[in-house]
């Protein structure tokens, strides 16, 4: 998904892993969408821990542009509603035309 005037792009990055503690699903993934310089805007991914998630328990979360909050991973699925689900709210408040 690119913006009409080609600013706003979304980038995957999914990898089987070893199922652990920390992802219990056996994925590495980050989900991003990036705007102007690059800026990361909202994302899903599972690469640190979040407050107050500690370290050995899973490492879900989710960004809307400096807010950070855990996120609580069903199935890729879902996954993947919640992220266009939020990349279409941040778009419409920003009003960007795609």
């Amino acid at each position: 998904m690119v913006s009409e005037d080609g600013q706003y792009w979304v980038k995957f990055r999914v990898h089987r892993v070893t199922v652990t503690a920390v992802k219990p699903h056996g994925l590495d993934y980050s989900l991003t969408l990036h705007g102007p310089g690059n800026e990361r805007l909202v994302g899903f991914d599972n690469s640190h821990p979040v407050a107050p998630t500690k370290w050995g328990e899973p490492q879900d979360h989710r960004h809307v542009q400096k807010v950070v909050k855990p996120y609580e991973y069903e199935d890729a699925a879902a996954l993947l509603e919640a992220f266009w689900t939020e990349v279409d709210a941040f778009l419409d408040k920003a009003g960007v035309k795609r």
